[in-house]
């Protein structure tokens, strides 16, 4: 007969590999049976909106990476807010504004956070497509052309562009894993987009259309661009991935930093699912099935490690299997121990910064989940250095 702790050993490493391994198999194998998104020469109105906060080092870059977009500059708007910046921001942007006639820009007094920002500025876009974006982020050529074209299917609602992190600063030994984890990302957006149940879009290229959209709640801070793309399936709209239109960003600068950008998006990203119980029960039955093992469970995590942890330690006497279970446990974390002291001392080695990576990930999560409960994740945001 069966311990109780066998059990949650059994149920809490299924859920882990599943989320880890099994859906990614999965997700892959289904969009196999779903048909590209036709080819298309269709070109909206689009307004490009950015929430800026002390920016000065890249917005004027940004503005005129924007403006040199493959694209008929006379069905584009630029919106950019900027959130109280206190460096050279509001200067940089009134001037680019006197040279730009299809740039409109937003100084406001308050700090309100990037949220905010974003309600007002698509309050103002005059054009179908709202294009998000960040200040930080660099357009391919055609990159606005591509995202544009994805819309002559009324049934589509959202299209994220691909993001591809900068290896300028990997080369120099920084922030592989952070790379190596969005890669694997790009890979189940690619799947889920083929499906057009795309969840949760790349923050730095996606857009949606403007009638679907709806307002950020400011009461408690949620993730932007989940909340965004989240409305949208919850609207019953398909949302895609065109890997065709691409942005770059460098990767962050160390693990310190990507630690505690971690954690801001661990807390929102709980905060964001409780307004979306009605994407359960969708009868796309695709939707709930991606929500559930690409978010749902992998922010649980932290959870399910340490029931599994503890239910293994309790059980192992019991069932050769789970000690086995056990030694590889303790193994990995042993390799995540290694990997956090080589990481002090700027060492990289993948057997075991990856583990290392993995552990802090979710060691940000509990530590944003904590802060959900407690209610203490502002909604004001400070920009990631990049």
């Amino acid at each position: 007969m069966h311990s109780v702790s066998e059990y949650f050993v059994v149920i809490s490493f299924l859920l882990l590999l599943h989320t880890n391994v099994f859906y990614i198999i999965i997700i892959k194998f289904l969009s196999i049976f779903f048909p590209d998104t036709p080819k298309s020469t269709y070109q909206p109105t689009i307004s490009v909106v950015i929430a800026a906060y002390n920016e000065e080092k890249v917005i004027a870059e940004r503005i005129a990476n924007i403006m040199e977009s493959d694209y008929d500059m006379g069905r584009i708007e630029i919106l950019i807010g900027s959130d109280k910046s206190s460096d050279g921001t509001n200067a940089i942007l009134l001037e680019a504004e006197k040279k730009y006639s299809n740039l409109r820009v937003f100084v406001f007094d308050n700090r309100r956070g990037k949220a905010a920002i974003l309600n007002d500025l698509v309050r103002e876009a005059q054009n179908e497509i709202i294009v998000f974006t960040d200040a930080n982020t660099e357009f391919s050529k055609d990159a606005l052309k591509r995202l544009g074209e994805s819309f002559s299917n009324e049934k589509i609602g959202g299209v994220c562009g691909k993001l591809i992190l900068s290896d300028q600063r990997v080369r120099a030994g920084e922030s592989v894993e952070e790379k190596s984890y969005w890669q694997l990302e790009s890979f189940l957006k690619n799947a889920e987009g083929k499906m057009r149940i795309l969840i949760g879009a790349n923050g730095g290229i996606y857009s949606i259309r403007k009638n679907l959209y709806r307002p950020i709640p400011l009461d408690k801070a949620v993730t932007d661009d989940l909340y965004v793309s989240l409305a949208v399936l919850s609207q019953n709209k398909d949302f895609i991935y065109c890997e065709n239109a691409t942005a770059f960003e460098d990767t962050g600068k160390n693990i310190e930093i990507e630690y505690k950008r971690k954690i801001r998006f661990a807390a929102t990203n709980y905060q964001t699912i409780t307004h979306f119980y009605n994407l359960f029960f969708k009868k796309n039955i695709f939707i709930p099935y991606a929500f559930i093992s690409h978010k749902i469970i992998r922010w649980f995590q932290p959870h399910l490690l340490i029931v599994l942890f503890i239910s293994s330690l309790i059980s192992f006497q019991e069932n050769s299997l789970i000690y086995w279970l056990l030694i590889c446990q303790t193994g990995f974390y042993l390799a995540a121990l290694i990997g956090w002291i080589l990481s002090l001392y700027k060492i990289k080695i993948r057997l075991f910064t990856l583990p290392f990576f993995f552990m802090l990930t979710n060691y940000a999560l509990a530590v944003g989940f904590v802060r959900f409960l407690r209610g203490r994740q502002s909604a004001i945001w400070q920009s990631t250095a990049r």
